[in-house]
């Protein structure tokens, strides 16, 4: 079930829903009640991190 991200043209208000089937139709502005809102593209965040350069990435193994 996917996250989708709306803006509404007529006041602005961004949003968030949850599109639970493909034929559900569009959402409705939660701010003002407008039916024309445009779907948005959204990054999304993820939780992986890249090392820095020089950095260890792990425990040391030892030895000398």
């Amino acid at each position: 079930m996917p996250i989708f991200e709306y803006k509404c043209p007529k006041c602005g208000q961004v949003f968030e829903k949850l599109v639970l089937t493909r034929g559900g139709g569009r959402p409705v502005c939660p701010k003002c009640g407008s039916k024309r809102v445009e779907q948005v593209f959204s990054a999304f965040a993820t939780a992986a991190q890249t090392p820095k350069a020089g950095g260890r990435t792990c425990a040391p193994s030892g030895g000398g």
